[in-house]
């Protein structure tokens, strides 16, 4: 587990921009078992590549054009028990943080694990979301 003070200004970067924490295996059962529509998830992590990378990036994806109805994040080694149910919505990937994953009707549709966000820009993440919402939004 990390020390809040330093994970709350990294959970906040996705909260302040719309994203909705899910604390709980029941929150995230509730929202994505009976999700209708589309929604995205971010596994949220303290690494170096969520803050380059995987946090600029789906800021960037949802601000213009098609976007997710619904915008959610978990927390990795914080919000443990959450992160491990979103984990078995997005199977058959492996545990991955961070990764980003975009839901529609219940169903995982599209799916970027830590290894395509290493190395990659923002930039081109965002721009791989746009087209997944082009897609399923």
């Amino acid at each position: 587990m990390y020390p809040e003070h330093l994970t709350v200004p990294m959970e906040k970067d996705l909260t302040d921009f719309g994203f909705t924490g899910l604390k709980s295996a029941a929150n995230v059962t509730e929202v994505l078992e009976k999700q209708q529509g589309t929604a995205l998830l971010v596994v949220n992590s303290v690494c170096g590549c969520a803050a380059a990378n995987a946090r600029p990036a789906v800021k960037m994806a949802v601000q213009n054009g098609q976007k997710p109805a619904n915008l959610y994040t978990v927390f990795a080694g914080v919000d443990k028990d959450a992160v491990n149910k979103a984990r078995e919505f997005m199977l058959p990937y492996p545990a991955s943080s961070p990764s980003i994953a975009l839901f529609k009707d219940g169903k995982l549709v599209h799916f970027i694990e830590r290894h395509h966000i290493e190395g990659r820009s923002a930039e081109v993440i965002a721009e791989n979301l746009k087209m997944a919402f082009d897609r399923y939004c």
